[in-house]
Formats: structure tokens, sequence, C-alpha cells
């Protein structure tokens, strides 16, 4: 929550520690960043004390728990964290436990749009989108 003290999570063992001084983890059993999540509490050997007090968040952003106090800590992709207000954004997780979801995008081969699409996706692939997708949480791929 905005003001409050973050913990910890620069390597594997502080986030295990931090994660297990959490008093509830908010996290989706739903979508990338969820299932991603479960896999590395099992992986790391935590996920029966962490579910034993994790908040499920079924729909929306995790985030939201930790403002109406449900929840110390909140699992979601960063583009998600950074829409809601009234939290800040501790950082990622270490880069060895992450697994990256690249987006793409395209557009249909009979589509009726094929101008207005083809300028979107050629404003999307330009240096011109990559302050707003930065900032957005998003990053481009090398």
């Amino acid at each position: 929550k905005a003001g409050q003290p973050h913990p910890d999570i620069s390597t594997e063992a502080a986030l295990r520690t931090s994660l297990l001084a959490a008093r509830s983890v908010a996290y989706s059993r739903l979508g990338a960043s969820g299932i991603f999540f479960a896999h590395l509490i099992a992986k790391m050997g935590i996920a029966d004390a962490i579910n034993a007090r994790a908040t499920v968040v079924p729909l929306g952003f995790t985030a939201e728990r930790i403002v109406t106090g449900e929840a110390d800590v909140a699992i979601q992709q960063l583009s998600e964290l950074k829409q809601v207000k009234g939290i800040e954004i501790v950082g990622s997780l270490p880069h060895h436990l992450q697994t990256p979801a690249t987006f793409s995008a395209g557009r249909m081969a009979a589509s009726k749009n094929v101008a207005p699409s083809d300028l979107l996706l050629k404003f999307l692939a330009s240096a011109e989108a990559t302050p707003a997708l930065l900032e957005s949480g998003l990053e481009r791929l090398a």
C-alpha cells in the first residue's frame, strides 16, 4: 500500500521470506500471472503456506486487495499493477524466476478496415510507441 515499507523481493530467498511474512498474498488463479505464481510457489515449496491465507482474486486487479486492506502483497503482471491507484510497485521478481509473456498483434486477412489496422500495427511497432509501452509496464523484445 502507498506509504508502507516495501517487502524485499530482490532475491529468491528474500522473496520467500517476504511472501511467508505477509498476512495475505493476493493473486489470481486464472490468467498468465496467476498460473505462473501458483507454479512458482509450488516450485519454491511454499504453496501450502501461501494458499492457506491467500486472497484469491477471480476477476480484476489483484492490487485492489491491497488498497482495501485484504492483502499485504499482490502478484500480477506489471502492466496490470500500474492500473491501480493507492499502491506502490515494489518491482519485478528476480529475473531467473520470471517467465516473460510475449504479446503479438496482427489483423485478419479479410479485414474490412485494412488501412486503419495497418496504421495501428505500424505505430505499435514504431519507436514512437516505445515510451507509452514502457510507461505501461511492457518492454520491447530486442
